[in-house]
């Protein structure tokens, strides 16, 4: 053979190993990621041909596909589709899935390595491929008061509200106003599902976002919970311990700025305990605290409680920031700011029922979920959640102390509104300024029972046509929250 050919036929042997390999590479170690890609058209109309799995609230479908006599054989249908919008997402042809609809997606679709055998069977009895289940933590009752309590508020208002179980970290509601029905997205007109897309993507209220995970607001006086978990930890503050009161707070590099309390008052005293301070929601306590902790010390608690990362990823969701900056160093009146939640403190309202329930569990954060059970189309179990621990927040004797701080709030302060007859709740105000042309924002966190607590939740009032004078924590979030901890403790 001749040194020509002999190159040659190298070449076509290289070129030929390099086109096995990136078959195989294809087929066998990108197959999954290429699959899961949103816009798949392939893998879409393939999907839209079989029985996709149900998402499952108890015993009852809130995502399902039902027999149709199209070309596609099936249609998804969401039963309560605006009250489960924010959980399910949507699966449309045209535009691909969110929410659990896409984390979930290999279960739902069949396609997941763990029912091979499911396939293999359905392959051998030349029947579609099936999809499996997904079970959720939610507890239908506080979901329906979550989104009812969201409804009642006067005007078209704005908001989210999510609980979760404390002990584990599982989510018993999740829902925010206004939302969306799903179903207009999962239709077969095509040219319905583009129309609907285009009006629902135009609405300035953002209808498809996720309040509870996605909308990052600035916490206000919730934000205090936090500020005094630092104290607590870092100063060595006990709940009756004296900490500094009045009207005002200014300091060396405030300049002419002063922080004062909302209403004007002085809190009780010049000097005052941190549990009075906490019930009366004092901003010169904690923005004096704020200072006294350090940047350093707030941001390392702040993070502590799960700031700065994503809570969740079964769903959508952004981190909760203190600073947006964390090499910007604030400036005294900034700190003082943040201690009270404000300046560029920002935070989701399921990061706030995170660091609520952390504070009644003990100190302990755990990490949220939406599914509790992952099931094969013949019902076997194939995966059940485990609770996970991220880190312990705070200490169990900080944690006893603001716990009982905050059912003092409940009991003799601001959070009176969500106080329920026989049952120990502890709980904090927010009342968050925004900007000078649009109203605060309104925030309630709370927990109960205080004794074993059973739920955490969170509640944000982002705008409604309430009086600007009007609008506080207590009196807008605070029954919403009493009815959801009402739902899941069966009162």
């Amino acid at each position: 053979m001749n040194r020509p050919i002999r190159v040659m036929s190298i070449v076509c042997l290289a070129l030929f190993v390099s086109l096995l390999l990136a078959v195989n590479y294809i087929q066998f170690v990108d197959a999954e990621t290429l699959n899961a890609k949103n816009g798949n058209k392939r893998v879409i109309d393939d999907e839209f041909s079989r029985e996709r799995g149900p998402i499952l609230v108890g015993d009852r479908p809130i995502a399902e596909s039902v027999p149709v006599d199209d070309q596609w054989q099936f249609q998804r249908r969401y039963p309560d589709g605006k009250l489960y919008a924010d959980i399910t997402g949507y699966f449309s042809y045209t535009y691909g899935r969110s929410a659990l609809e896409q984390s979930q997606n290999s279960i739902l679709s069949g396609s997941d390595s763990r029912l091979f055998v499911n396939r293999v069977v359905d392959l051998i009895g030349s029947n579609q491929p099936r999809g499996g289940s997904v079970s959720l933590t939610i507890n239908r009752k506080a979901q329906r008061a979550a989104a009812e309590g969201l409804a009642d508020l006067p005007g078209d208002a704005k908001g989210a509200a999510v609980a979760i179980d404390p002990s584990t970290g599982a989510v018993l509601a999740m829902t925010g106003t206004p939302t969306y029905n799903p179903n207009v997205l999962a239709s077969h007109d095509l040219t319905a599902v583009s129309d609907a897309w285009e009006r629902l993507n135009a609405n300035e209220d953002q209808p498809m976002l996720n309040r509870s995970t996605q909308q990052s607001l600035p916490p206000g006086s919730t934000f205090k919970i936090i500020t005094a978990a630092a104290a607590m930890e870092k100063l060595g503050l006990k709940p009756d311990s004296t900490v500094k009161g009045g009207s005002s707070l200014s300091a060396p590099g405030f300049g002419s700025y002063e922080l004062v309390n909302q209403g004007g008052g002085n809190c009780g005293g010049k000097q005052i305990t941190l549990t009075q301070a906490l019930e009366v929601s004092c901003n010169v306590t904690f923005g004096d605290l704020s200072m006294q902790v350090g940047q350093a010390g707030m941001q390392d608690q702040a993070d502590a409680f799960g700031f700065s990362r994503r809570p969740i990823d079964q769903v959508p969701s952004n981190a909760s920031q203190f600073t947006t900056d964390r090499d910007k160093e604030l400036e005294p009146p900034q700190l003082a700011q943040s201690g009270i939640g404000q300046y560029e403190v920002s935070a989701t309202p399921l990061q706030m029922a995170m660091a609520t329930g952390a504070i009644a569990n003990g100190g302990a954060l755990m990490q949220p979920y939406l599914v509790s059970t992952v099931r094969s189309p013949d019902l076997k179990t194939i995966e059940t959640a485990e609770p996970e621990k991220i880190r312990d927040a705070i200490s169990g004797g900080t944690a006893a102390g603001l716990s009982q701080m905050m059912v003092d709030v409940v009991d003799n302060g601001t959070g009176a509104p969500a106080a329920i007859s026989g049952v120990e709740v502890g709980g904090k105000t927010g009342t968050a300024q925004s900007t000078p042309d649009r109203p605060p924002y309104a925030w309630f966190v709370s927990f109960a029972p205080a004794d074993d607590p059973k739920v955490a939740v969170a509640v944000v009032v982002e705008s409604s046509s309430t009086g600007r004078d009007d609008i506080s924590g207590g009196r807008l979030a605070g029954p919403i929250a009493k009815s959801i901890i009402e739902a899941v403790i069966g009162r």
